[in-house]
């Protein structure tokens, strides 16, 4: 049932290019009476040149010359039907795999947290493709062949329907074995694909994490998990590959006993004189051609189950549920109050993290979040950000629930910088325009010099027009922290969150972009997320987090006379210094 489900959404995007399909059909149709008439032609010459001392060179002659012209026709045809195949084919993967990435965007990060990047990547890329495969065979060979089938079958009635009644009769059991073998080896082409996509997620953790690989001399245990998906994969690629390897076989044996019986019948045939010579050869040829679409047909039919196992993996994607978008309202000029009321919210919902959080943050604080690692301190900024939804409780802005307000409009009003970077492939000025595309080149530089940035970008070979990736450009972590940082001094935020944003640069430098972060949050409200507490001394309120509550709310000065948990965590850091 599933499997029809896939068949029908996969027809649903065919049916999007109605011209080019009854422009496939009409030329299908078209090679297949071409293909069928050369065997009349070549029959009727058989039939001048049998009896000896009376054969017509003049009229085979002419016959021969009609042969290369229909057979240079259907050259033509077959050519158009493969080319409006490859069409239909590559424009319906196109709009398949569109529609698969315009999800991913509009994903809820909690799918993406939960599932393996590679595996993601794996339906996108290999799985589109794989169903591609199948696709063109299906355009190129099941069209000519179900019209050849039914133009052999006329034929063959108008020469002699008692031997055409025994090929239609016994031939297609062929089919119905093609069928069965088919229906059993789905499941192993579904389980092939989804190994393949394991086996993409772990070459995938195994690129970006060599240098981790390495250190902790991980290979050989790397290289032993790669070599079980790598065998898994192995083995259902080979059991799907042999049980549906015996199509070909199965149905060439049947259509060969047919061929062999056609053959012998109707040379009894010849002898009655019921049927010319050219006659018995032109069916013999349209009993060839009428089996051969059923081995088409059955080679089809098994790539199919391949093609349609990869595609129900995509389709699972492209439905899976996006990020839904009921907000309205939308902030504009907002003050920055920010409040959580009584919010509860955990990851996994066997496993309580946040319960009963209340907090009241007002216009203009910078407020600092410290505490031990997964003591929630960065939940606090997937929630305000609606990254993930509250389970309980809400949370507002300027006293609108987070929830009302369209996603877009509450996160283009905060600026974020992260611990965690991301560079786009393009030049560094694209780069840090990210959330100002039409900011000028004076602007940007601006912004590359407050953040201290724009003495390195001059050092790059091509300054601001440098392009630079995830792993191009040859930038150190740090480097590239500071676009990250030049990307929330071009925008200036209402609003900012600064989530370890300077853990990856030298303290001289973090000391210079502390003073900028200064200026930047004066009149803004600010949440600063820390592990290096001597980085948030002047925040105005610094929440001491653990296990999901805030056990202490102070200033540094405030926090250090309590003498409580925030004390024990700045003295051990300073013992450490």
């Amino acid at each position: 049932m599933k499997n029809k489900g896939t068949l029908r959404t996969v027809l649903s995007y065919i049916s999007r290019h109605k011209f080019l399909l009854i422009c496939l059909v009409l030329f299908s149709v078209a090679f297949s009476l071409l293909a069928l008439y050369i065997p009349i032609i070549i029959g009727d010459a058989i039939d001048l040149a049998v009896e000896k001392g009376r054969v017509d060179f003049d009229g085979i002659k002419t016959l021969l010359f009609k042969v290369l012209f229909v057979t240079g026709l259907t050259a033509l045809f077959q050519w158009l039907v493969s080319i409006i195949g490859n069409r239909i084919t590559f424009s319906v993967v196109r709009d398949i795999r569109q529609e698969a990435f315009d999800n991913l965007v509009k994903l809820p990060l909690s799918y993406i947290d939960s599932h393996k990047h590679g595996d993601i990547v794996s339906r996108i890329i290999a799985d589109a493709g794989q169903f591609a495969d199948g696709l063109i065979m299906g355009f190129t060979q099941l069209f000519t062949g179900v019209v050849t089938i039914l133009g052999t079958i006329v034929f063959m009635v108008q020469i002699n329907y008692k031997i055409a009644l025994i090929v239609v009769l016994l031939t297609p059991l062929s089919l119905f074995v093609a069928s069965f073998i088919a229906k059993n080896t789905h499941s192993m082409f579904k389980k092939q694909s989804e190994t393949r996509g394991e086996m993409t997620g772990v070459i995938d953790e195994m690129v970006s994490g060599q240098k981790i690989v390495r250190a902790f001399g991980y290979e050989e245990r790397a290289q032993k998990k790669f070599d079980e998906v790598n065998s898994c994969l192995e083995k259902h690629s080979l059991r799907a590959i042999f049980f549906s390897s015996l199509t070909n076989p199965s149905t060439r044996f049947v259509n060969s006993v047919v061929y062999a019986f056609v053959g012998g019948f109707g040379a009894f045939v010849v002898i009655g004189g019921a049927m010319t010579v050219g006659g018995l050869s032109c069916f013999l040829s349209y009993a060839g051609q009428y089996t051969k679409p059923f081995n088409e047909i059955s080679g089809v039919v098994t790539e199919l189950q391949n093609s349609l196992a990869c595609a129900a993996r995509v389709f699972e994607f492209i439905n899976t549920p996006p990020e839904t978008e009921d907000a309205t309202l939308t902030l504009t000029s907002p003050e920055g109050s920010v409040d959580f009321k009584e919010v509860d919210f955990s990851y996994n919902k066997n496993t309580k993290l946040i319960e009963d959080f209340n907090l009241s943050v007002a216009p203009g604080q910078r407020v600092a979040i410290v505490g031990p690692t997964g003591c929630g301190k960065t939940t606090l900024i997937n929630l305000i950000m609606r990254f993930y939804d509250v389970d309980d409780g809400e949370i507002t802005v300027d006293g609108k629930n987070t929830k009302s307000i369209t996603r877009h409009n509450l996160r283009s009003n905060f600026g974020m910088v992260l611990q965690d970077t991301w560079i786009k492939k393009g030049s560094v000025a694209e780069n840090i325009a990210m959330g100002k595309p039409d900011a000028t080149r004076d602007e940007i530089i601006n912004a590359a010099k407050a953040s201290h940035a724009h003495n390195f970008i001059k050092k790059l070979p091509k300054g601001y027009d440098t392009i630079i990736s995830e792993t191009e450009g040859g930038l150190s972590q740090g480097q590239r922290q500071l676009l990250c940082i030049s990307r929330v001094m071009l925008t200036l935020p209402p609003m900012l969150i600064l989530d370890e944003a300077t853990s990856s640069i030298d303290t001289r430098t973090e000391k210079k972009i502390q003073d900028a972060f200064a200026k930047l949050m004066e009149g803004k409200t600010s949440f600063i997320v820390a592990h290096r507490l001597s980085t948030i001394r002047e925040a105005d309120v610094i929440l001491v987090m653990r296990d999901g509550k805030v056990i202490e709310a102070g200033s540094h000065s405030e926090l250090i006379a309590k003498n409580g948990f925030y004390t024990e965590l700045y003295n051990s850091q300073s013992a450490v210094v």
